[in-house]
């Protein structure tokens, strides 16, 4: 029997010739009508195959919303008291409650929710651009630098952080109090991260385009900027994301414990330490902060692990081949 007779009938001998290959059959050539996916789009559609991150992103979308314009939505300003409602219940003027001192919690929440977002989002930024530059900084170097950068590394972990930045904001006036907090987060938040993305970078650094540069006499600084850093940027943006919750946590209880927001500004954690000593008689001043912070918190982790399994070609979200 001839090898042509052994070929199943309707399929090719030349599995380079079927239609999903790329490669047109007759000239060797990539087919003029096969698109490659980009791989920012597949990324996207493993996220939105994740049902949980999709609703994540949903949640966080509408608490910007509120955050950015929910203020014009209501007649009440966070810093205008109503003073012939004291410590009502929801209703149709309060549609959230009023605190003891007349306050409408919708105008509070609303306010709070916009200054933790910017708490947590712009610290969490500045702290991934400084443990990325620095982290992968400690590993290119080596030799001496790397174990001086170790040493300060670790002798930073051991500083009790929460205390130094209780103190920095307790001494901020004028309603600044919040870039203080930003600025505490920031300064303590990076070390550790450093020293993570410090492990990641020594496998970066022994790969072969990292020694070429090295021999091609480029700077090191634009190896560190144009190669190690974009090649860890899935961990940078699932741990951007992530540390938006790490911030918004820690400004929450540092602002629980009066040593975060101060009066006349607020911020969820504000709101939580003031509702604490009247949630007998006034409970709706804690539960809506209480949710609030819940919603952001969860929805923001839920779009973190939509983004470590769309970025890890491992994840389950990228779907089977049938």
């Amino acid at each position: 029997m001839s090898t042509a007779a052994m070929i199943p009938t309707g399929l090719p001998a030349d599995p380079d010739s079927t239609p999903n290959s790329g490669v047109d059959p007759n000239t060797d050539k990539p087919r003029s009508d096969f698109k490659r996916t980009g791989r920012m789009t597949l990324y996207v559609r493993r996220f939105f195959r994740r049902p949980s991150a999709v609703v994540g992103l949903v949640m966080l979308v509408i608490l910007l919303f509120f955050a950015l314009v929910g203020s014009h939505l209501t007649k009440w300003a966070y810093d205008q008291p109503d003073f012939t409602a004291l410590s009502d219940p929801p209703s149709a003027d309060h549609w959230l409650g009023t605190t003891t001192g007349g306050s409408d919690m919708y105008a509070l929440i609303i306010r709070g929710l916009g200054r933790s977002l910017s708490i947590g989002f712009i610290s969490s930024i500045a702290i991934t651009i400084i443990a990325a530059f620095i982290g992968t900084a400690i590993a290119y170097f080596e030799g001496a630098v790397e174990k001086v950068g170790m040493w300060l590394l670790d002798m930073l972990l051991v500083v009790p952080s929460f205390l130094l930045i209780a103190l920095i904001i307790s001494g901020s006036t004028g309603g600044n109090d919040w870039i203080w907090l930003i600025f505490g987060l920031t300064a303590f938040g990076w070390v550790g991260y450093a020293r993570t993305l410090r492990t990641l970078t020594l496998s970066l650094r022994e790969r072969e385009y990292i020694k070429a540069a090295k021999y091609m006499g480029v700077p090191a600084f634009r190896i560190i900027l144009r190669h190690l850093i974009p090649n860890l940027g899935s961990v940078l943006v699932i741990n951007t994301v992530l540390g938006v919750v790490s911030a918004v946590n820690s400004e929450t209880a540092l602002s629980f414990l009066g040593l975060g927001i101060k009066a006349p500004d607020t911020s969820l954690g504000t709101l939580l330490n003031n509702g604490q000593s009247i949630i007998l008689t006034a409970p709706w001043v804690l539960l809506f902060p209480s949710i609030v912070l819940i919603l952001l918190t969860f929805s923001v982790q839920l779009i973190g692990d939509g983004l470590r399994d769309a970025i890890d070609p491992y994840s389950r979200s990228a779907g089977k081949a049938e």
